[in-house]
């Protein structure tokens, strides 16, 4: 099976606040967050984490990524510098690339941290997979909510675990008709 997610940020104190996710502290977080991957993910499938898998972590990336079952792809966002200079986690990825295009069964999909308002395949019908903007629904979400077939991957729009395309495409809907209904 294939997972999707995104700005998992383990370790990182601030993100609590900044989306206002349901933990009182990081290990709460980061253990809920391993606790649920692993709920899901097994040895075989593969998990696409479309960037900032960890930032200001005091424990080692690879602290969490080997408790991760999975064959783990990273794009590369914004958060993962520290990561990418540390071999011994970056030896846990299968990949790592700033875009990658990818196959869902029959499914063509564009995988970048960043959204991008027009994709390699857009007019095709492929998917765009993205995050960056985690659960903000400020301009760039206003923009990209419009794009049919751009998905956002942030662990907190997804219940802070790795989903399956179809979930992903559910997940989404639900959090665009959250907003539509503020409105």
């Amino acid at each position: 099976m294939i997972f999707y997610t995104s700005d998992l940020h383990f370790g990182h104190q601030n993100v609590i606040r900044f989306d206002n996710r349901p933990f009182d502290t990081v290990s709460e977080m980061d253990y809920t967050l391993i606790r649920l991957w692993n709920s899901r993910v097994r040895e075989e499938d593969t998990v696409y984490i479309a960037g900032d898998f960890a930032y200001r972590n005091e424990r080692p990336a690879e602290w969490y990524l080997r408790q991760l079952p999975g064959k783990k792809h990273l794009i590369v966002g914004n958060h993962d510098s520290k990561l990418l200079d540390n071999p011994a986690a970056a030896g846990y990825f299968e990949s790592i690339e700033k875009m990658a295009h990818v196959m869902d069964g029959k499914t063509h999909i564009c995988l970048c941290h960043y959204p991008i308002c027009e994709w390699n395949g857009y007019w095709k019908g492929h998917l765009h997979i993205y995050g960056h903007i985690h659960n903000r629904r400020e301009d760039t979400f206003q923009i990209m909510r419009h794009r049919e077939g751009a998905l956002n991957a942030g662990c907190m729009i997804n219940h802070y675990m790795p989903v399956p395309l179809n979930e992903l495409m559910k997940n989404n809907q639900e959090f665009k008709a959250q907003d539509q209904s503020k409105q």
